[in-house]
């Protein structure tokens, strides 16, 4: 099972937009405090997500108790400041991989970074930009990571495949 991890992340509607992915993908959503945002079950009725029982949530109090708890070891930081593209040869998502994101105005933790270097992908975009919306980057690496591994569990035709 993919796992998307969204370190301190600041907007609502991009969690929500990730939760949904999430929903259905059948990935699992990490998400490390301090959250921008309140997720208690009265706001997510408030804001219409009426998909977010399909979301299996974990909220960590910091990426040391989620270490420490899940011991994730096939992970992937998705930084614009990364060395690779994601779609280099030697990226190559395996099932239950974890893929790490920071918050919308700072991105991931430089030391979080620097300790896990040989990990940290882009989404290649143009020198004038900087940076993609949090909520398109993680639908690009977790469908790109879900293709690399088959698409498990993921229905991959529609009713027009019966035609």
């Amino acid at each position: 099972m993919l796992n998307i991890v969204l370190v301190e992340p600041e907007i609502p509607q991009n969690t929500g937009n990730i939760a949904r992915t999430c929903a259905a993908t059948g990935a699992r959503l990490h998400l490390v405090e301090p959250l921008g945002f309140d997720i208690s079950e009265k706001a997510v009725k408030r804001a219409g997500l009426d998909y977010w029982h399909l979301v299996d949530l974990h909220v960590w109090h910091d990426l040391e108790e989620l270490f420490a708890t899940e011991k994730p070891e096939d992970l992937w930081l998705a930084t614009s400041k990364g060395p690779r593209s994601y779609t280099a040869p030697e990226v190559s998502f395996r099932e239950g991989c974890w893929l790490f994101f920071g918050k919308e105005t700072k991105g991931l933790p430089e030391e979080f970074r620097k300790a896990h270097n040989d990990r940290c992908i882009r989404i290649p975009i143009r020198a004038e930009a900087r940076c993609l919306n949090l909520s398109n980057s993680v639908a690009i690496l977790a469908y790109e990571a879900l293709r690399q591994t088959g698409f498990p569990g993921l229905r991959q035709a529609g009713e027009m495949a019966q035609m």
